[in-house]
């Protein structure tokens, strides 16, 4: 059996195959990762089980008062539930990605306002310093999302 030669053309029409693919599936998967990562993490704080407990605790403790630490918790259970099923849906993006960016201003919090906790020293973050920047990923992949939204009016009716 002879091979085939692999030509120029050859690698350019697979990689356009492969381009279309990822076009075509990246939203779907998106809006699979966001349903999995924030329904999923949301249950885990409803069941009581979350390992973020302590720092949310100490979060809600420096803010609006240790007192609202369980029904501060729950609530943003319940929303990061909500966030995810409604990533779901492709006509509520314009409703779940404000929800999403003010959900990542609160989680993001403990930043700055508890660096002890997210700092080992300067640009070296502890755990879980670490497991708040990844939300950069989330972000951006929130503004991937928002761009393949389809327009209110179309631009010629501007």
């Amino acid at each position: 059996m002879v091979a085939k030669k692999v030509t120029k053309e050859d690698i350019h029409h697979l990689d356009a195959r492969l381009i279309r693919f990822f076009k075509q599936t990246y939203v779907p998967l998106a809006r699979c990762a966001f349903f999995v990562v924030f329904f999923w993490f949301g249950f885990v704080k409803l069941t009581g089980l979350s390992p973020a407990g302590p720092l949310a605790e100490a979060l809600t403790a420096h803010t609006i008062g240790a007192e609202y630490f369980d029904i501060a918790f729950r609530v943003l259970a319940l929303f990061e539930c909500i966030i995810g099923v409604l990533f779901l849906f492709p006509k509520a993006v314009r409703v779940v990605i404000p929800l999403l960016f003010f959900h990542m201003a609160v989680v993001c919090g403990p930043l700055l306002l508890l660096p002890d906790l997210t700092w080992q020293a300067p640009f070296i973050p502890t755990l879980e310093g670490q497991y708040i920047i990844k939300n950069i990923v989330i972000i951006a992949l929130a503004f991937g999302v928002a761009a393949h939204t389809q327009p209110l009016i179309k631009n010629n009716d501007i």
